[in-house]
């Protein structure tokens, strides 16, 4: 039967699908609307299981606070060029504001909220997946509850939000942590809310990073006396390169490795284990300044080289950051 361009347009409306895909469909369901929309979704449906294990990296982040409830969302896609797109901006904020009016807790919830043109978000984004031919997933949904939030969409370009929520109302002053919150990726807000996990892997990281250093400074010593520069031998790949050079010979290059060999098992065999926790300890306590909010360098000062909590204090003593969330497509 013959499909008439009022039945595209319909269809292609309700869908979001394209209009090539649109015609098919239709086609195929002999005018039946809901069966051409079955089509669409099964089409979809296709498309996501065949691209299952396909990365994707790209997307779109938005952020959004009304009436002391706020969230951030991720539709991640393959590529950017489907990330810029507007009909998928769209649909990620459409999704985003389905989930603000509902207050969806987590992201399974949204996943099963019915948008405005009755589809479900999940069956929307497997349709939009059948559209564009790439795989898309719903990720990064954070929520804050409560007043005095304010929200951060970086630089307008949709790959990283912040939200940042105070004990009372500063919206310019919000604005500026949510911006620090954005820039200086803090791992929790102060020192007691960071997880054991993480102190535990940063510590052990911090332990075996201070023994080899240990190691290479003894074994440097050692080298230097028998009059080897440690530079011409620090690495295998070095050692090669430069007796091609003629910057050593082979019998020196046997002579460094010994060297290297012995000195490294005598100082690790006599570390001091004090020291190395006292130093550990210290590289841990330099992450915390480092990656703890309230603890952090705030970067949007007047160059005094205030702390977080120290610039919150001179605008106003009474002002504390309750809780923050942040989101990002972007590899750091």
């Amino acid at each position: 039967m013959a499909i008439s361009i009022d039945d595209i347009k319909k269809l292609r409306a309700m869908t979001g699908a394209g209009l090539a895909d649109v015609k098919k469909a239709l086609t195929e369901a002999e005018g039946d609307f809901d069966k051409a929309k079955e089509l669409l979704r099964e089409r979809g449906l296709a498309i996501a299981a065949k691209r299952s294990d396909r990365e994707t990296s790209n997307g779109c982040v938005l952020v959004k606070a009304v009436d002391g409830f706020a969230a951030t969302i991720a539709l991640k896609c393959e590529t950017d060029f489907v990330a810029n797109g507007a009909d998928f901006i769209a649909l990620t904020q459409n999704i985003l504001d389905a989930a603000i009016a509902a207050k969806a807790k987590d992201i399974e919830a949204v996943k099963e909220l019915t948008l405005a043109d009755g589809q479900k978000v999940q069956d929307a984004v497997t349709q939009r997946s059948g559209i564009t031919g790439e795989k898309m997933e719903l990720d990064g949904y954070n929520v804050l509850e409560g007043e005095n939030i304010e929200v951060y969409d970086h630089m307008g370009k949709h790959t990283l939000a912040t939200m940042v929520q105070l004990n009372k109302a500063a919206s310019e002053i919000g604005h500026k942590i949510a911006m620090q919150v954005a820039a200086m990726k803090p791992v929790a807000l102060d020192a007691e809310k960071v997880d054991q996990k993480i102190l535990d892997e940063e510590y052990k990281t911090a332990v075996e990073k201070t023994k080899l250093e240990q190691v290479e400074k003894y074994v440097e010593v050692v080298l230097k006396k028998a009059g080897i520069n440690p530079n011409l031998v620090d690495s295998e790949d070095h050692i090669e390169s430069n007796i091609k050079k003629g910057w050593l010979t082979e019998e020196q290059a046997k002579e460094a490795r010994e060297l290297k060999e012995k000195a490294a098992a005598e100082k690790a065999a006599t570390l001091n284990p004090n020291m190395i926790e006292n130093i550990a300890k210290g590289r841990v306590q330099k992450f915390l300044k480092e990656n703890c909010l309230v603890d952090q360098e705030f970067q949007f000062g007047e160059g005094d080289k205030a702390t977080v909590s120290q610039w919150l204090a001179q605008q106003d003593k009474e002002l504390k950051i309750v809780d923050f969330k942040r989101f990002t497509l972007v590899a750091e």
